[in-house]
């Protein structure tokens, strides 16, 4: 997704009714779409070692979640929106 099309989703109430709260209202998953917009925004020569971690987190859950694929209709599922807020929708791939 890019950064703006991520900005958007994160304005939906979709995409905050998904993900484990991470304490403060906020789901962890939500909390880590704003951070790939803030380093998707950024030149590669500004990115830091806790950019380059929270990449390899992201890949990682992205990774681990696309597993866990439902057998039902993916378009309008918790699944897709959760993995949205972490930046990635398969039904760019999956064409939905």
């Amino acid at each position: 997704m890019t950064p703006s099309e991520l900005e958007d989703w994160l304005d939906t109430d979709k995409s905050k009714s998904v993900g484990k709260d991470s304490g403060d209202g906020e789901s962890i998953g939500h909390k880590s779409g704003r951070k790939i917009i803030k380093i998707k925004r950024k030149k590669k020569d500004e990115l830091t070692d806790t950019n380059y971690n929270h990449m390899n987190e992201v890949i990682g859950y992205v990774h681990r979640h696309s597993a866990q694929k439902p057998k039902s209709d993916i378009k309008e599922s918790n699944w897709r929106y959760s993995l949205k807020n972490w930046g990635h929708d398969p039904c760019k791939e999956m064409d939905c």
